[in-house]
Formats: structure tokens, C-alpha cells, sequence
């Protein structure tokens, strides 16, 4: 945690924190929605486009700057990685893997947090427990996979394609949380979370009318409303909130934020749209979740000690 960090700043960076589980365990049904009738890259592209729009417009309205052009060049890097890689796979892979199993794929962040924080030389070796904790997480990826393996239809290869997905999102979203909390400055957070929606969702918007997305972009009533939601509680609400708590508190206890999304991700899929979860699918995410604690626990004994 950074000593500059007041009582009251640690205080509202756990209530940022604690929005963060709430909201995200949403969103992964709100981009399910919005699939329906929008093709990924667009769906995402204009999540992220409303979003900057709506906060550039409130500072402006505040007479508050934007980051000067020097940091520029850092901010287009976290959108790359944070909104194109992190956001951008989550939304391809829920194209073919259900929502809330989506979100327990994605409580491998941490897994691959150690390993970039090991990398950077910010976090301990991968050793012992570590490796441990990594093994059982990843098992659980295996039994949740193991019976796709064997069929070749269709729909088993982009379940897998979707599970590759949601992994790559993994670190790539690691990748700039450990990037923003090294190198980040923490005056103009509102301004920096803005600009990297903005070059998140260009870049996303580029990469869909590559893929010739536009024609089949389709809005109805359902769909509309999903993306609403998205662009402000899930995009303004949950983000500012990411980038506060992140500034804060330390990378290690931010990313238990996934521990929370998958329970309420599973539970809103099945009860509203009827996603399956079977004993194979529990069984599999109380592995991952095991080896997400092992690992946590680990690491929290390290930066204690």
C-alpha cells in the first residue's frame, strides 16, 4: 500500500473495492445480453466509446484537465491491454461459453498477477505453495475442458476457443493492472480512466469494422438497455472504482475482487438465463477458486512477513 495514502483515501478505496465485486459479477450477463443482436468488437468499442464520451463531458462541465500529451503514450498501453486484450476477449469468448462459467475462467487473474509480479521483480518467486496453488487452479480449467477434448462438433471447438480467450484476457488484464500500478501517477485518474476507454474503444471499433462487423450490428429493446448499463454502472462505475481501489490498496488484494464476480456471475445466469451448472462446472470452479486462495494466501504471508 502507498505510505502517501490517507486513512480516509484507504477507506473509500475499500468501498471502491467492494463496488468492483458487486458490479463486475454483473457484467458478464450484460455482455451476454448485448451478444445477442451485437457482434463483439462494436459491442465493446461503443461500451467503452459512451463511456469516455459521458466522463470527458463531466470534466470538461468541472473544468477538470486531461492528462498532458506526454502520458499519452501509457495510456493507449493500459486501454491495449486493460479494454482491447482484457475486455475485448471476455466479450468475443461469451460469444460460445456461458456467462457465469466466464467469469470463474476469469478468477485466474491472480494466477497469472503472481507470474507477472514475479516477472517484474514485484512479487515473490513462483515456488513451493505458489506453484501448488497455480496446479490446483489450472486442474480446474482441465476438468471443466477435459470432455470437449475428445469431441470434434462445432460448438466444442469454440468452447475451447472461448476458454484460450478467456485466459489470454486474463493476462492481458494483469498485465496492465501491474503496469498501471507501477508507472501510473495518481493526479489525473478520472482523466487517465477516460482516455483509456477512449483508446480501448477505438482500437476495439478498428478491429470490428475489420471483421466487417458493421452489417451485422442490430440494437432492440433488450439489447440496448444491456449496453446502458455497460457504458455506465459496468464502464464508468465499476472502472473509476478498478482504478481507485488500485491506486490505494495493493495489486494482490484488488485482484481478489475475482474470488466475488464468479458467485454472482453463476448465480444471475442460471436464474435468468438459464445457463447450465452442473456438478462437473462446481467441481471445476471450487478448484480454481482453491488455488486462487492457495496462491493469495501465500503471497499474502510473504508481503506480511
Amino acid at each position: 500500500m502507498p505510505a502517501s495514502t490517507s486513512p480516509r483515501e484507504r477507506r473509500l478505496a475499500y468501498v471502491a473495492w467492494t463496488a468492483v465485486c458487486i458490479i463486475w459479477g454483473t457484467t458478464y450477463l450484460g455482455i451476454r445480453i448485448t451478444l445477442e443482436t451485437m457482434p463483439p468488437a462494436l459491442m465493446a468499442s461503443l461500451r467503452w466509446l459512451i463511456a469516455s464520451a459521458l466522463l470527458i463531458v463531466y470534466m470538461r462541465a468541472r473544468g477538470e484537465p486531461l492528462p498532458p500529451p506526454s502520458r499519452w503514450g501509457g495510456i493507449v498501453l493500459m486501454g491495449f491491454l486493460l479494454l482491447f486484450i482484457g475486455n475485448g476477449g471476455v466479450a468475443f469468448a461469451e460469444q460460445w461459453v456461458p456467462s457465469g462459467l466466464a467469469a470463474v475462467l476469469v478468477a485466474t487473474a491472480p494466477f497469472w498477477m503472481a507470474g507477472v509480479e514475479a516477472i517484474a521483480g514485484s512479487g515473490e518467486r513462483l515456488r513451493g505453495r505458489t506453484l501448488l496453488g497455480l496446479l490446483v487452479g489450472f486442474s480446474g480449467i482441465i476438468v471443466l475442458v477435459w470432455p470437449e477434448l475428445s469431441m470434434t462438433s462445432s460448438d466444442s471447438r469454440h468452447f475451447l476457443l472461448g476458454v484460450v480467450l478467456l485466459q489470454t484476457a486474463s493476462l492481458g488484464w494483469s498485465l496492465g493492472s501491474a503496469y498501471s500500478r507501477r508507472f501510473a501517477r495518481q493526479d489525473h485518474v478520472l482523466g487517465t480512466t477516460a482516455l483509456q476507454m477512449l483508446a480501448g474503444g477505438l482500437l476495439l471499433g478498428a478491429f470490428g469494422l475489420a471483421r466487417g462487423e458493421l452489417a451485422h450490428l442490430v440494437f432492440n429493446t433488450r439489447t440496448t438497455l444491456a449496453l446502458a448499463y455497460l457504458a455506465t454502472v459496468g464502464a464508468i462505475g465499476g472502472f473509476v472504482a478498478y482504478t481507485y481501489a488500485l491506486r490505494h490498496l495493493p495489486v494482490s488484494f484488488v485482484s481478489l475482487y475475482a474470488y466475488i464476480n464468479p458467485i454472482i456471475a453463476v448465480a444471475l445466469g442460471v436464474l435468468l438465463l438459464g445457463e447450465p451448472f452442473n456438478a462437473r462446472i462446481g467441481a471445476a470452479a471450487a478448484l480454481v477458486l482453491l488455488g486462487v486462495a492457495v496462491v493469495r494466501s501465500k503471497r499474502e504471508k510473504a508481503t506480511s512477513s
